[in-house]
C-alpha cells in the first residue's frame, strides 16, 4: 500500500522538538522526505534525521532563523539544493516571551511577533514562490500545500501573553488571507491550532498530578495531546485525503474551544 505523502518534499521550521519534531516524523513516516529546520542547536535536529533514517526515510537537518529574511531564502536554497524542490512546507517555528502586560517590554513585543508572525510570512512567501517556480508535480493534486501552526490563542483571550495571542490571531488571518489569494493557483493553504500538548516547553502544566488536574479541567475530552495527535493532522491536510479543505483552521484541541467554563451554563 502506497504511503499518502511517497515521494514528495516537505519542510518543517522549528522541527527539531516538541510539536515540530512530531510533525517531521509523521510527514517521513507518511513516506515524505523531510527538512528538519532547526535554530541555534544542531544535536536533537541531527538525532531526529537519524532517527528517520534508521526508519527507512530521508531528512536534512537546516540551521535558519525564520524571522531572518536571509536565513529562509538560504534555508530554501538548501532544500531545493538536496531534494530539488518542496511539496509541503509546515511553518511551525514559535515562542513565547511571557509579561503582564505593563511590564512587557518592546523587545519582548518583538521578539516573539517577528518568530511567530513574520517568520511565517517569509516562511509561507518563499514557499509560494516555490511552487510557482516548479509547476505542477505529479505527486500532488495540489501545487503545493502550506500548514501554519498556530494555537487555539487565535480565538482564546489569554492574558499575560498578549504578544503570543496577537501573533497567533495574526496567523489566522495571513492564513486565511493566503489561502484567498493562491488558491487559484491549486495552492492549498491551512492551518493546525494545537491546544494543550505534552511537550517539554510547557512541562509545568502537565508534570505533577496537581497541575495536571488543573490543566484537564480546560480539556473538556479529559486528556492533554500528544505530539502525535498533530502528527497525524499534519500528514492528512498535506496529502491528496484533504484536496478539498482550503482557508481551514483545525483545531485540535480536546474541546478546549468549547470554553468549557460554560458547560454549567457559566
Amino acid at each position: 500500500m502506497q504511503k499518502a505523502l511517497a515521494g514528495q518534499i516537505a519542510l518543517v521550521t522549528g522541527a527539531s522538538s516538541g510539536i515540530g519534531a512530531g510533525v517531521a516524523k509523521a510527514l517521513a513516516e507518511a513516506g515524505a522526505h523531510v527538512t528538519i529546520n532547526y535554530h541555534s542547536h544542531a544535536e536533537p535536529a541531527e538525532k531526529l534525521a537519524d532517527e528517520i533514517a534508521s526508519l527507512g526515510g530521508e531528512a536534512l537537518p537546516v540551521a535558519a532563523d525564520v524571522s531572518d529574511e536571509d536565513d529562509v531564502d538560504a534555508m530554501f536554497k538548501a532544500v531545493v539544493d538536496r531534494f530539488g524542490t518542496v511539496d509541503i512546507v509546515v511553518a511551525n517555528s514559535g515562542l513565547q516571551q511571557d509579561a503582564a502586560f505593563a511590564d512587557m517590554t518592546l523587545a519582548d513585543w518583538r521578539k516573539v511577533i517577528d518568530t511567530n508572525l513574520t517568520g511565517q510570512f517569509l516562511t509561507a512567501q518563499r514557499a509560494v514562490r516555490e511552487f510557482q517556480r516548479r509547476g505542477p508535480r505529479p505527486v500532488s493534486k495540489a501545487l503545493g500545500k502550506i500548514i501554519c501552526m498556530s494555537s487555539v490563542h487565535e480565538v482564546i483571550p489569554w492574558a499575560g501573553h498578549v504578544n503570543y495571542a496577537a501573533s497567533k490571531g495574526g496567523i489566522q488571518m495571513l492564513m486565511k488571507s493566503l489561502a484567498q489569494e493562491v488558491a487559484p493557483q491549486r495552492i492549498r493553504v491551512n492551518s493546525i491550532a494545537p491546544g494543550a500538548i505534552r511537550t517539554p516547553i510547557n512541562q509545568d502544566a502537565w508534570a505533577s498530578k496537581e497541575a495536571m488536574d488543573r490543566l484537564l479541567t480546560l480539556v473538556p475530552y479529559g486528556r492533554i495531546g500528544e505530539v502525535d495527535d498533530i502528527g497525524r493532522a499534519a500528514v492528512w491536510l498535506a496529502s491528496d485525503e484533504s484536496d478539498y479543505v482550503v482557508g481551514t483552521t483545525l483545531f485540535v484541541d480536546g474541546g478546549m474551544t468549547l470554553y468549557p467554563g460554560f458547560a454549567d451554563n457559566g
